[in-house]
């Protein structure tokens, strides 16, 4: 049995007067079971968005009595909301997340959210019910995201955090996916409510890593000095009381030994918080843009592919959500392709990734009728589509906490006393959010009055003007490269 202060210690994995350190600090408080931990996280709320996506078109008539005619414009809808809440949240959560003491118990906060959006997604039978359920779905998912990513800033080497991003984008990409693909299964085999059995059991999960996650800043107090001391040989960590500052890579334009440039703030921003400095940085706006893009290329196929496959193939809900394992595939490379970012920047790597795109969104009007050449066909570009996007989220997501840094170092505290690891993530994650909110809207009305080969080529070429602007800006202002002036700076 747990004393007071032991289960004080367990929940929040803080130190109280003198009680020993938590069982097993030393694994709950290493970079893998924090990368984990925010893996599951990320994972478990776009999983659980992502779920009802092939369930929508055959279980909204029969719930909530929504008309045949009327389908393809309500799932759109319902889908959307998920992407206002998301927008909405994410700046305000990340700017309070930026002043909290813990990045744990807002973390905490999104589950008990989740949770009850689900139980609201479950039961409910109506049309307000099952869009407040989402739309609380979409706050929870805001906490996660800002908090998240903005813990794993604290946590990992900054040469190391593309990879330690590409199991963020994967887990992104595998929930998003996944969620269609299991939803459409057990929903045909084990009808409405077995599937939101699957998300209770992913909560469970969830709730018992978060419980057991100890901050790094948080592990130091059980630290010897000496082994405090010994840490600044190596690449130190930004605390979440904002105390410590990682030296910035190589891709950011400066090194340790080059003097970093100081640029005074106008005076109009001076009392403003960090989203206003942070918004007039085109490296940022640019990896918005990026976010932007490919969140709105995987929405738009929650909103449109279960019914095209159901149309054209004539597949059933198992059917239309195993066409999504073609998407999943490629997110399994994500750390891979954030380690080639930490290695060799992100520019190449996302303009590839962008610019690949293009023609495989195209030929998407190829696919027309009913055969099995023309099912692998779609299944080929949704593998090549897939592997496109991979390439650029885990980089892109590095290149927001590096420039954040950057503005940390030319503007000694204009971003505050923590930092503005979290208000960074936040824009991140409104861009993800808009585009979550457009890409259904976006395919399932030009689907409706253009036809399929009008989503594609119209989203192909999306892809190829954002290709343009992270190819200029991405990792930096391509054309600044004298010495004193600083990639990524103010225009």
């Amino acid at each position: 049995m747990l004393s007071k202060d032991g289960f004080y210690t367990f929940l929040y994995g803080q130190k109280v007067g003198n009680s020993d350190a938590p069982f097993l600090l030393n694994i709950r408080s290493s970079n893998a079971f924090i990368i984990t931990t925010i893996s599951i996280a990320v994972f478990t709320d776009i999983f659980l968005y992502s779920l009802v996506v092939p369930v929508l078109p055959f279980a909204l008539t029969g719930r909530a009595g929504v008309k045949e005619e009327d389908i393809q414009r309500w799932t759109s809808i319902f889908l959307s909301v998920y992407g206002a809440a998301l927008a909405v949240g994410s700046p305000i959560f990340g700017w309070f997340a930026d002043r909290s003491s813990s990045r744990r118990a807002p973390l905490l906060l999104g589950l008990l959210a989740l949770g009850g959006a689900t139980a609201m997604l479950c039961a409910g039978s109506s049309l307000p019910v099952l869009i407040t359920g989402r739309a609380l779905q979409g706050l929870s998912a805001a906490v996660v995201w800002t908090v998240g990513l903005a813990l794993l800033s604290d946590s990992i080497e900054r040469e190391k955090l593309g990879a330690a991003m590409g199991y963020m984008a994967a887990a992104t990409s595998i929930g998003s996916l996944c969620g269609p693909l299991l939803g459409g299964v057990v929903y045909a085999n084990a009808g409405y409510y077995s599937v939101f059995s699957m998300g209770f059991a992913i909560i469970g999960l969830d709730i018992s890593l978060r419980l057991m996650m100890v901050e790094k800043i948080v592990a130091r107090q059980w630290s010897p000095p000496t082994e405090n001391s010994a840490t600044t040989d190596s690449p130190s960590v930004r605390g979440s009381a904002g105390e410590e500052i990682q030296p910035v890579p190589a891709t950011t334009g400066y090194t340790d030994s080059e003097k970093m440039p100081q640029r005074p703030l106008p005076k109009w921003t001076k009392h403003m918080p960090p989203l206003v400095t942070l918004l007039r940085v085109p490296r940022v706006l640019v990896a918005m843009f990026g976010c932007f893009v490919e969140s709105t290329s995987i929405a738009s196929f929650d909103s449109v592919l279960p019914l095209y496959v159901k149309d054209t193939f004539h597949w059933t809900a198992s059917g239309a959500g195993l066409i999504f394992i073609s998407l999943v595939i490629p997110s399994l490379f994500s750390p891979i392709f954030g380690g080639l970012s930490d290695k060799f920047g992100s520019r190449t790597i996302t303009t590839v990734g962008l610019l690949g795109a293009v023609p495989f969104w195209v030929l998407l009007r190829l696919v027309t009728h009913d055969s099995i050449g023309q099912k692998v066909l779609l299944a080929a570009l949704l593998v090549l589509i897939g592997l496109c996007i991979s390439l650029v989220f885990a980089p892109l997501m590095a290149d927001i906490d590096h420039a954040v840094a950057l503005e940390e170092k030319k503007r000694p505290g204009s971003m505050g006393k923590r930092g503005a690891a979290a208000q960074g993530f936040g824009l991140f994650n409104f861009a993800y959010a808009l585009g979550t909110l457009i890409g259904p809207l976006w395919a399932g009305f030009v689907v409706q009055n253009g036809g399929w080969g009008t989503m594609g080529w119209s989203l192909g070429l999306l892809s190829g003007v954002c290709a343009v602007t992270t190819f200029a800006w991405s990792g930096g202002r391509i054309m600044l490269r004298e010495k004193g002036r600083s990639e990524g700076a103010v225009v």
